[in-house]
């Protein structure tokens, strides 16, 4: 008897084995198979999911162990994630309200206490703000509608990203290439955006302001190009926000008027202290339509109550001569590390400190080291950094004590001259 085959079980020509898709601006399967071995190394040395009680910035203790190290690698530069008026704000908000937020989309229906931290946002940093639940929800929600043209004249826009975009940004680039024609260009690459400018009729630029990874925006370049072209600049400087300006509002704000052409996204949850993200736009009704159409902008996901008391709490802090003071001691921290150990970011006035060691099993083996004499520096790699790269990150934050620099800069010395073998 012959066999045969039913129509169901018969391959369908039209059917593809090949169901990947074109992958121009993601492919998980070689991220995950290049990172993922460090990762687990860093696992493997005790150097993830770490559980600790929090008694200090610089004092963190493992449970059970009582494992005692400072905290090398704190976004919080002015140390304001403990200050007293942070806590209290967050505190008095809850009784205020009764309530840990609304659970419903702003867009619809907004707490009073939110508009209250709008207006003291607005002033603060002399722009119309959006609020967002984090940086990465306003980058979301924002750069597909620069991308469509619905933010500036000229329509679409060619988008392009800086080499070292924040990983928020680059995240998008998929939705954006569904508006537009994306394109990435080498870090703080002026030529390449100068030709991208000449070539295409409207432009727009994509990067930070304080890289994640140490440096900064070529800002007088980007502004030039601006004036020359309308270039469209979008700015994540999350990494500056409080440590740079007279009232905190950062490194490419201080520098620079928002407009038309100009939109800059920060987190609330590293200088500023409290949580939640803000975009610094040129009109109110540029933010309503955001709230609108931008995605998770518009989503019933709030900044909870807590997290509007703090930031709060926060501006009143920036409203003071206090703010000065721990600039300044940021200041002179940054100074007396790039003394006692100099990296080529050394002098930038940024808070982001990069210690490079090229190979990606060295630089876990050396946070490890430096984890059991009680500090704690990620080891960063690919993709965190380009193949080749690897090292250390060090943030330097106003309230580390100077002996606790000298002594960190002192063992990361003493490592660095011993060969890997030897230790």
């Amino acid at each position: 008897m012959t066999e045969t085959t039913s129509s169901a079980e018969a391959p369908d020509p039209r059917r593809s084995r090949d169901v990947r898709g074109a992958r121009r601006f993601r492919n998980s399967s070689a991220l995950v198979r290049n990172s993922d071995p460090v990762w687990q190394a860093a696992a493997d040395h005790g150097l993830i999911d770490i559980q600790v009680e929090h008694e200090s910035n610089n004092r963190l203790v493992v449970p059970g162990t009582g494992h005692a190290f400072a905290n090398m690698v704190s976004c919080s530069y002015l140390g304001l994630n403990r200050h007293p008026r942070v806590l209290e704000g967050a505190i008095d908000a809850l009784r205020e309200t009764g309530t840990i937020e609304l659970m419903t989309s702003t867009t619809r229906i907004r707490p009073t206490i939110q508009g209250r931290l709008e207006e003291e946002l607005r002033d603060l940093f002399g722009a119309e703000v959006l609020l967002a639940t984090t940086c990465t929800a306003a980058t979301a929600g924002i750069l597909p509608l620069v991308a469509s043209g619905h933010l500036a004249p000229g329509g679409p826009r060619v988008m392009v990203f800086d080499r070292f975009a924040h990983f928020s940004m680059s995240y998008v680039k998929a939705i954006c290439a569904e508006e537009s024609l994306v394109l990435t260009c080498d870090h703080n690459d002026l030529d390449f955006l100068a030709d991208a400018c000449r070539r295409y009729p409207s432009v727009a630029y994509v990067g930070d302001g304080a890289y994640s990874m140490g440096g900064a925006a070529a800002l007088d370049g980007l502004l030039e190009l601006q004036n020359r072209y309308g270039l469209y600049l979008f700015i994540d400087d999350s990494h500056s926000v409080s440590i740079v300006g007279e009232r905190g509002e950062g490194y490419v704000r201080s520098r620079t008027e928002v407009g038309e052409l100009t939109t800059i996204v920060s987190s609330l949850g590293k200088g500023f202290g409290s949580g939640g993200g803000v975009a610094l736009l040129d009109s109110r009704r540029k933010a309503e339509f955001l709230s609108r159409h931008g995605g998770p902008l518009g989503w019933s996901q709030d900044v909870s109550v807590p997290t509007i008391g703090a930031a709060l709490g926060s501006a009143e802090v920036h409203r003071s001569p206090e703010l000065g003071e721990l600039q300044a001691a940021l200041r002179a921290n940054l100074d007396l590390f790039d003394r006692l150990l100099p990296t080529p970011l050394a002098g930038n006035g940024l808070p982001v400190r990069r210690i490079d060691v090229g190979d990606a099993d060295r630089a876990v083996e050396l946070s490890a080291e430096l984890y059991r004499r009680g500090y704690y520096s990620s080891a960063i790699f690919f993709p965190i950094v380009p193949r080749g790269e690897a090292g250390l990150r060090v943030m330097i934050r106003a309230d580390l004590p100077a002996e606790e620099i000298t002594a960190f800069a002192g063992h990361v010395g003493d490592l660095l001259a011993t060969p890997a073998t030897a230790r």
